[in-house]
């Protein structure tokens, strides 16, 4: 494509208010790709509030469904109005047959998008979407549908920009139910448009509004107020949790536009949220969100970038992205207001709070190495799976099979609060063999990394080598493949990172990337098979009888190398 031909560009933008804000850093890219071109962005009235004045838009144009653009006599008509633009190019961010179509009728030239929902005809640029087996993030879903047209790297996260006649006018809104602007203001989103599914009880979610305000209130020696979020009909809702409240509240629900709606979330210090629209604007706005999930995916649409939390317990049934539940809502009873409590406090010590189980402020930059908070940032722990993390019955088939060991998800915590990020790297030659599909082994690692986030140990990725062993794949273990692509999607540095398996193969892998590896068992160690490995000279740099004696020795070893990088600095700093 010669980009510099390109004058004109629509993107057809997603229908959904979260999806809208995930596509955003996208919406960026293209900018970037064609930084000289009109760009138009076609979107349902909804979410056009939420672009309005973005700084990578020429304009943007609404597509009035259940309006003058209903039926296909209207879609006919939007088709003219969108010929007589005289477009180039026509991204489609939306994934329906009829983004395409509307794209054809209305004579772009250039037709690109996924190759969903049957239209691979009507794209003249047809792209692939990513392996049904593949979990990726929305915001990375839209990004990476721009890198055949040379789109660079990462997406960086959603952002959106409001006025400051917006921000005062909300600020006038704010004072008018009684909030000053000195409040720490505690906003919470206890409804969802998409279906009753999504819900967390009403009455928890007063309860830990509750509890969180008192928290404030005794930490800060100031006043707390709360914002109850949320759409036209969940007026009643909002009504019901603010009576349950003592501290002063303030219903919006369904009483703001889009863009007021934007202005109430920045004001807030923190977001108690379903998965919802509000969730993804709030992380926009750099908000610290408390997100509870059920039976949606949090892998693909929870809150994305730093200072946010997922709440959610694993169940055999999650996500089954149902609108209403058919048997008893166990994805979402069974999450506690002790749960989201916690989370919740987490998120707010940024403001200095302190309260009951909270943890505390890190130490400065220099100090940080030095304690356990800080001891691993910048570091990667690889973890083998079967016999390292859970019970290794064979080939594990049902998700519901799948038991942690003793001790293992309080040592992992112990390495993600020391600053490691956790990889699961793991041979599933039982999908090759044909006796696991992928749908039982994304189940499996559903209730895992559901498991361990349950222990504030949540994984930052899972890779798995699907292939069978005489296939001679890269990836399979002791192969590098995986290794490398976690460091290519994570940017992982390999100079600072550990291995933990139970088998010769994790020991000669940690040696081929440059990982310190530690050789786990949960019996006495087998004399014979370390033999075997010093004769191959793969030995491992410990061997540790249960994951919390490898995680006590990598805080050790990262404790030591970091006085040695403080020594080191100080006698430069000496020196000069």
């Amino acid at each position: 494509m010669d980009k510099k031909a390109i004058k004109r560009i629509l993107v057809r933008g997603p229908n959904w208010l979260g999806d809208a804000v995930m596509s955003e850093p996208a919406l960026r890219g293209v900018r970037t790709l064609f930084p000289d071109a009109q760009i138009s962005l076609l979107v349902k009235p909804a979410v056009a509030d939420l672009f309005t004045g973005h700084p990578a838009l020429t304009r943007v144009l609404t597509y009035e469904s259940n309006g003058r653009h209903t039926g296909l006599a209207g879609k006919w008509v939007l088709a003219g109005e969108l010929r007589r633009q005289g477009f180039d190019l026509a991204i489609l961010f939306q994934n329906a047959f009829e983004a395409a179509f509307l794209a054809f009728l209305a004579s772009v030239p250039r037709r690109y998008g996924y190759t969903t929902d049957g239209r691979s005809l009507l794209l003249s640029d047809p792209v692939a979407p990513p392996d049904s087996g593949t979990v990726v993030h929305q915001v990375h879903y839209y990004w990476d549908l721009l890198k055949p047209l040379g789109l660079m790297g990462k997406p960086p996260a959603p952002e959106l920009v409001v006025s400051p006649a917006e921000d005062q006018a909300m600020a006038g809104r704010f004072a008018q139910g009684g909030l000053t602007a000195s409040d720490v203001v505690v906003g919470i989103n206890p409804g969802s448009t998409y279906g009753g599914a999504k819900r967390w009880l009403p009455e928890r979610f007063a309860e830990v509004t509750e509890r969180l305000c008192r928290t404030i209130r005794e930490s800060r020696d100031q006043q707390v107020s709360v914002v109850i979020l949320g759409a036209k009909s969940e007026e009643r809702l909002g009504r019901e949790i603010a009576a349950r409240l003592s501290s002063r509240s303030l219903v919006l629900s369904g009483a703001t536009t889009i863009r007021e709606l934007m202005a109430a979330v920045k004001r807030c210090a923190v977001l108690l949220t379903n998965d919802t629209g509000p969730m993804h604007i709030a992380a926009a706005f750099q908000v610290p969100v408390v997100a509870i999930f059920g039976p949606t995916d949090w892998r693909t649409t929870s809150p994305f970038g730093g200072a946010h939390a997922v709440v959610r317990q694993p169940v055999d049934c999650a996500p089954c992205l149902l609108r209403e539940c058919p048997i008893d809502h166990r994805c979402m009873t069974r999450v506690t207001v002790d749960q989201v409590n916690e989370a919740a406090v987490k998120q707010l010590t940024s403001l200095g709070v302190r309260g009951e189980g909270l943890v505390e402020t890190p130490s400065p930059p220099h100090a940080s190495r030095l304690t356990p908070y800080g001891v691993l940032d910048g570091a990667t722990v690889f973890l083998d799976r079967d016999g390292t993390l859970n019970y290794d019955p064979g080939y594990l088939k049902i998700a519901g099979d799948l038991k942690l060991l003793q001790g293992v998800g309080p040592a992992l915590a112990r390495l993600k609060r020391a600053g490691a990020r956790l990889v699961v790297v793991t041979n599933q030659s039982g999908v090759g063999r044909g006796i696991v599909t992928l749908k039982d082994l994304e189940a499996i690692h559903a209730r895992l990394q559901g498991l361990l986030e349950q222990e504030q140990a949540a994984l930052d990725a899972i890779y798995f080598c699907p292939h069978h062993p005489n296939d001679g794949c890269h990836c399979r273990k002791p192969n590098v493949g995986m290794v490398e692509r976690a460091v290519s999607e994570l940017q992982l540095d390999l100079n600072r990172s550990y291995l933990i398996g139970d088998h010769a193969r994790d020991i000669q892998l940690a040696q081929r990337v440059g990982a310190k590896a530690i050789l786990i068992t949960s019996g006495p160690v087998d004399q014979q098979a370390l033999d075997r490995l010093e004769a191959e000279q793969v030995m491992p740099d410990t061997v540790a009888k249960s994951m919390v004696e490898a995680v006590d020795w990598i805080l050790a070893d990262a404790a030591k190398s970091a006085k040695g990088r403080d020594e080191r600095e100080n006698r430069e700093r000496e020196d000069s």
